[in-house]
């Protein structure tokens, strides 16, 4: 059968979009069930929905720790700013550094979200291939304004071309708290306000996003979750020799990959990190596909050179443009899978800023999707898939 044309790629971005998918929601369970029916009519087996525990959110953890550390660090007691400004630098790195999240953990409100899983090949392979993409869509927010870091780059277009690493949009909500702590510890005001400031800053931004509706996710990541129904099709007619093929598309991965998270408890210990391989696509409707070559909110983890080698090598082969040298200071549910030691690659997109089109932005809608960038984007993940031989 091989891989659809483009036409069918837009018709799943059109259709997940027609309802709100925000995380751990009712929208987000639909798109699920209708990823696991087209699963299987695609031929994967046991295509199934596995839930999982989550609460659904990033900004109430988060902001509530560095509206903590801002109200304690203007308090009086000094020791009240440096007890609850560490706790809750602790508690954001943590949290953002997909750790034990004992915080988020704690909190009331948890609920069900809904990942989608299916099969290709034989469960004894000697390797197997995990492709996770992720089905939610992401609340707005005025920090995702698609103009400011494009105005800069029109302004400035030199030092923007020398840039290999985005912005880190949470280190505020760590320095914040942290340097309350500090500037109480060491007796020093202006340190402590200046932790105060960035504290009321992020909690600001939090509560922005809280109040936000949620964006269509045409690009992040109805292309994606169309990415893998396509692949799901050309595998399943066609079976890699020797592989078992995992297709996860997840839930709650604008929470911070609480959906991965939930499938890495539930599977990886069955999957060993010598004969396991793990590819993540989001974000696929740009106009030039990135192989992303790091990436974490606080702290960067480098995905391996060999993998990324071997990707670029098939894009030469195919004709596809990639970006190259691109680092993140964000998170897609790769990270999960390259902290638990699996060789990883996250492949996702970005315009000629590099930037992802849309990004968390209302405009990211189906007509401002780039479906040759998926179609693409879903050739390269299946020549790589199906070049490695079996272990």
């Amino acid at each position: 059968m091989g891989l659809p044309d483009e036409s069918y790629y837009r018709e799943w971005v059109e259709r997940l979009c027609e309802f709100d998918r925000t995380s751990a929601s009712e929208g987000e369970r639909r798109a699920a069930e209708l990823i696991v029916a087209e699963l299987g009519a695609a031929g994967a087996r046991d295509a199934r929905i596995e839930e999982t525990d989550v609460l659904g959110n990033y900004w109430w953890p988060l902001g509530l720790m560095t509206g903590a550390a801002a109200v304690a660090g203007a308090l009086r007691s000094r020791v009240l700013a440096i007890v609850v400004g560490v706790l809750s630098a602790i508690g954001v790195a943590d949290d953002v550094r997909h750790d034990n999240r004992r915080f988020r953990h704690m909190l009331p409100g948890r609920r069900p979200s809904w990942n989608a899983v299916a099969e290709v090949g034989p469960a004894d392979a000697p390797r197997t291939v995990l492709i996770v993409s992720h089905h939610d869509a992401a609340h707005s927010g005025l920090v995702f304004h698609p103009g400011l870091p494009r105005a800069i780059g029109r302004r400035f277009p030199d030092f923007w071309a020398k840039q290999k690493t985005t912005p880190g949009v949470m280190w505020a909500a760590f320095c914040g708290p942290l340097f309350v702590a500090l500037g109480a510890l060491l007796d020093m005001p202006r340190l402590r306000r200046t932790g105060i400031v960035l504290s009321v800053g992020h909690t600001a931004g939090m509560v922005d996003i809280g109040l936000r509706a949620t964006v269509p996710g045409a690009n992040d990541n109805a292309t994606g979750c169309a990415a893998l129904l396509g692949l799901a099709r050309s595998f399943a007619a066609d079976p890699p020799p020797g592989t078992r093929v995992i297709l996860l598309s997840s839930g709650s991965e604008e929470s911070n990959s609480e959906g991965m998270q939930g499938f890495a408890k539930k599977h990886f210990a069955s999957l060993a990190t010598e004969t396991t391989r793990v590819i993540a696509i989001d974000t696929l409707g740009s106009p030039t596909l990135l192989p992303i070559e790091g990436e974490g909110m606080l702290g960067i983890w480098d995905y391996p050179r060999d993998l990324l080698a071997e990707l670029h090598a098939h894009a030469d082969r195919l004709g596809i443009e990639l970006y190259t040298g691109l680092r993140f200071r964000n998170a897609t549910d790769g990270v999960i899978a390259l902290k638990a030691g699996y060789p990883t690659l996250s492949l996702g997109s970005a315009d000629e800023f590099k930037i992802p089109s849309n990004y968390h932005w209302p405009s990211d809608v189906p007509e401002n999707i780039d479906y040759g960038t998926v179609a693409d984007g879903a050739r390269l993940v299946e020549a790589l898939v199906r070049a490695t031989p079996p272990s």
